[in-house]
């Protein structure tokens, strides 16, 4: 794969054009990359409305039948229960860690097996959360996926 930068200041906004002979596997995953820094959410924080860039969300979890997004400087409580946000974010690197939590894989520092199939994940911020041994395959999955397409 050739990657280009070209950089000029007259140029109005950032544009990004893939030129390919096919639109395989890696190409698509590419373009899902790029779409996340696009996604944008709203969160909720002290009574006022956030839009939130999708890539900057570490985790979002349910709990007291409410949905809060954890960015790096904060707490934000979503409108949308979790199940949607899920919908929304499918392909954009954002895995089930439970029933009541999804993290943002591109935020991971580490993982660490645990007793019973469950996975110990620390966030690039320092926290830490269980991916229970239900969603601990598609993690695994994961990190082989991102290992292997190193290896290319």
């Amino acid at each position: 794969m050739k990657i280009s930068l070209n950089q000029d200041p007259s140029y109005p906004e950032t544009e990004i054009i893939i030129n390919c002979p096919e639109a395989d596997e890696e190409v698509l995953r590419l373009v899902a990359t790029l779409r996340v820094y696009q996604k944008k959410l709203v969160g909720i924080l002290d009574g006022e409305r956030h839009l939130l860039d999708a890539k900057d969300i570490l985790y979002m979890d349910k709990a007291d039948k409410k949905t809060f997004l954890y960015a790096r400087d904060a707490v934000y409580e979503s409108a949308l229960p979790l199940y949607e946000l899920e919908d929304a974010l499918r392909g954009q690197d954002f895995l089930r860690a439970g029933r009541s939590a999804i993290l943002n894989f591109r935020r991971v520092k580490s993982v660490r097996p645990e007793l019973g199939g469950r996975l110990l994940v620390t966030m690039d911020n320092g926290e830490r959360i269980y991916v229970s041994r239900r969603y601990a395959g598609e993690m695994n999955a994961k990190l082989w996926e991102l290992e292997r397409s190193m290896l290319k």
